[in-house]
């Protein structure tokens, strides 16, 4: 290799270092040798004696694979498990180590090939590639000596030019890591997490297939800058455009989430930390990317659904940028799709799915999203299954692979076998079929065999269809969820705008009841103008009325704007997560102050008030003989109800399948508190995941459930079963059961539904 000059100072500047890196990687020589003369170069730029390079393998192992300072025969000798020494311990943990006494880490493990023992300081940071670490880099020295804030930062640069070589040269593999970090083989599911329900199998297209940064460092930081800028303003008038296309075509949830997505491509702050970068050298791109990665290592960890969402808008917003960069198109929407096709995206944005279509999109995979992320919520609206929490998409899956998303169960196939494609060939024939049947009753009542009426109503809270409400067999919405406003703004939503959303419900509901749930922010559903407090448990913890109880002018501004909006019509609230009559109290009063004061300014109140309590805190159980007659009705929410009766976190899948709600002691439960509110004169109704379920309706039923709340694609089916089900039979057997041994009785309606002939559809 040609002889490189070497600024072999602490203080060279970061540009002068990055642009000699620079040189030994596109100099001549094999790749090892630009290996060799990188850690040589690095070690005397950091008056080190140590640089070294590690670079994950299959069976998830570290090699050595270039040093300077170590002995030379320990290269691609030396092995360190992911999770081993303080090597591993940054690669499994992405985090940064700049320790003056390595040896007194707890991670520390001493390999004695190595002759590492007459080093003392150490800093190493993590190789990234896509935001998973391939490997290492280190620096060590005989001086006990931490190093300086900003050579850390120049090293974690240099590590993003090894991670292109060792990418580019195939020195890691890819689809061979991700293979191995998942365990699997072809013939075997993939688990995730399971974001939105439903069943689909399609050619696979990748959203944002991986860029190719192949300039890193610049030696004009000016003309840089400029490049940004322009492309910044490319990006923002793309996301403006896809607004302003949307206009009369989308939801106003829809708008207002693109809205608040706009937003974060205008952030000051994001935009001076790239020019910043640029300054030490750096491409825009290669200074977009490393802004990100620097984000992303440090919020990763912060368990707020909050935080996780502004990650996902930032990476979304980040990859446009680099597209406008790079002069790409930023989505493959852009270029041919197949007839159908499942999308996969390590993340993206709302904008971004939007842009697809929905005519040909059959599910959505992704690496990185929550159920409450934006993207799962456009993700509902279209109704397509999603499975999330699946490392290594990109790796794992090529384009055009023929994958299955089960929605229902948190799985995907890849690329699979003839019999598990033919067996999930059957399930969808078998679906089309029951839903064209479901299409065809359309039209019917929802009555048993033996003729009694159950009341059908729609849960809704993401997106209101008309054409939904309207069907002849949808008595009403008896569930309007109406957190919305608050989760997709970064404001708090004035009463107006409030208003506005309001008024389209009732306007689309063309007279049918809808029963609004008041205030439910907190838990898993944060907002950035409300503080939240570390919670260990924020399930049981502040949240929805108990915020708005605290926090009064929500509720008064929230009740204000519905009051508004029923504009002299019947109108129906219920307050959520009430555990006492004195907390219901307090909501109702703070309502009803609100009526007197509507009525002050002259506006007309509702034509008919009524004010409900959703049952799901277990306390207000043995509360209900002194809260009944202060109640004009009562859900019953199964989702919270029965994770508090059994202690057992309904999103955690180590406990949440260690119970089954259909247990003689939650149906005798179920029964007494119908038989308070029958005797009391309180309507009572049903929403919850156990109302979706055919089997788990059954026995809802035959308990005395005649009113019940569930999401549009559900009406179909549940109706199925009313219609097919001969209710005094099954409430005489399943009484039968109830007085048996305390265990599930799951097994037992299933086969009353096969010997009854009832119609449990797929979802039995």
């Amino acid at each position: 290799m040609p002889e490189l000059k070497i600024v072999g100072r602490d203080h060279a500047s970061p540009m002068t270092l990055l642009r000699g890196v620079r040189d030994v990687m596109t100099g001549a020589g094999s790749v090892q040798e630009r290996l060799d003369a990188l850690v040589a170069f690095i070690a005397k730029q950091f008056n080190s004696q140590v640089c070294s390079i590690y670079l994950l393998q299959p069976g998830q192992m570290l090699e050595l694979f270039a040093t300077t300072g170590l002995k030379a025969s320990a290269a691609h000798v030396t092995r360190l498990a992911v999770g081993q020494g303080l090597v591993g311990h940054i690669a499994a943990d992405g985090v940064v180590l700049n320790l003056a006494q390595a040896r007194e880490h707890p991670h520390f493990v001493y390999r004695p090939e190595t002759g590492e023992e007459n080093y003392h300081s150490f800093v190493g940071v993590p190789i990234l590639s896509g935001l998973q670490a391939v490997g290492v880099l280190v620096v060590q020295s005989t001086a006990a000596r931490s190093y300086s804030t900003e050579q850390v930062e120049v090293l974690e640069t240099v590590a993003m030019v090894v991670a292109e070589l060792a990418i580019g040269q195939k020195l890691v593999d890819n689809y061979a890591l991700a293979r191995d970090r998942r365990h699997s083989s072809h013939a075997h599911a993939i688990s995730g997490l399971k974001i939105c329900p439903g069943l689909a199998k399609a050619p696979a297209v990748l959203h944002r297939p991986r860029i190719e940064i192949t300039e890193l460092v610049s030696d004009d930081p000016g003309q840089e800058e400029k490049r940004l800028a322009e492309a910044l303003v490319a990006m923002r008038s793309g996301v403006e455009e896809l607004i302003r296309a949307t206009d009369g075509s989308a939801s106003r949830e829809q708008v207002e989430i693109l809205e608040a997505y706009r937003m974060f491509t205008y952030d000051r702050g994001w935009e001076e930390n790239i020019r910043q970068a640029i300054r030490t050298g750096l491409t825009a791109e290669a200074a977009a990317k490393k802004v990100f990665d620097d984000l992303h290592l440090k919020l990763e960890k912060i368990g707020s659904p909050y935080i996780r969402q502004r990650i996902e808008d930032m990476e979304d917003i980040t990859m446009r940028l680099l597209y406008h960069l790079m002069g790409e198109s930023h989505t493959a929407a852009h270029t041919a799709l197949p007839r159908e096709f499942i999308l996969v995206a390590r993340s993206m944005g709302p904008a971004e799915l939007l842009e697809y279509g929905t005519e040909r999109l059959r599910g959505l995979v992704l690496e990185r999203a929550s159920a409450a992320s934006h993207i799962a919520i456009i993700a509902r609206m279209l109704d397509i299954p999603v499975v999330s929490g699946i490392a290594g998409l990109g790796e794992l899956i090529q384009p055009r692979d023929e994958v299955i998303v089960d929605g229902d169960r948190g799985e995907i196939y890849i690329r699979p076998g003839d019999d598990i494609s033919e067996e999930i060939n059957r399930h969808l024939a078998q679906r089309q079929k029951q839903n064209e049947a479901y299409a065809a009753q359309r039209d019917l009542p929802a009555v048993t065999r033996d003729g009694v009426r159950i009341l059908l109503n729609l849960n809704i809270g993401l997106h209101l269809d008309a054409r939904n409400v309207a069907a002849a067999d949808v008595d009403g919405i008896g569930l309007f969820r109406t957190e919305l406003p608050y989760l997709t703004s970064a404001t708090f939503p004035d009463v107006e705008q409030q208003r506005k959303l309001y008024r389209e419900v009732f306007d689309k509901a063309r007279g049918k009841p809808v029963i609004f749930r008041s205030f439910d922010v907190g838990g898993d559903k944060t907002v950035p103008y409300i503080h939240m407090p570390d919670e260990e448990n924020p399930a049981m913890g502040w949240r929805a009325t108990r915020i708005g109880l605290d926090r009064p002018l929500i509720l008064r501004q929230q009740f204000r704007a519905l009051l508004e909006a029923a504009e002299a019509e019947p109108f129906k609230l219920m307050f959520p997560m009430i555990a006492t009559v004195e907390e219901f109290d307090a909501a109702r009063a703070i309502l009803v102050k609100e009526v007197e004061e509507l009525m002050q300014s002259g506006i007309a109140p509702p034509s008919e008030l009524q004010i409900g309590v959703m049952l799901e805190v277990p306390a207000l159980l043995l509360a209900l003989p002194a809260l009944l007659p202060r109640l004009d009705f009562v859900s019953i929410g199964s989702n919270d109800l029965l994770q508090f009766l059994f202690a057992a976190d309904r999103g955690n899948e180590l406990v949440a399948a260690r119970f089954d709600p259909l247990r003689p002691s939650v149906l005798k439960l179920l029964r007494q508190v119908i038989a308070q509110c029958t005797a009391a004169g309180v309507e009572v109704g049903f929403c919850g995941d156990l109302a979706n379920r055919p089997l788990d309706l059954i026995a809802l039923l035959a308990c005395g459930v005649r009113s019940i709340s569930v999401p549009p694609p559900s009406i179909g089916p549940i109706k199925a079963v009313i219609r097919t089900l001969n209710l005094k039979e099954a409430a005489q057997y399943v009484e039968v059961l109830c007085e048996q041994e305390e265990r599930s009785i799951r097994p037992y309606l299933r086969a009353f539904a096969r010997d009854h002939q009832v119609d449990a559809g797929y979802g039995g």
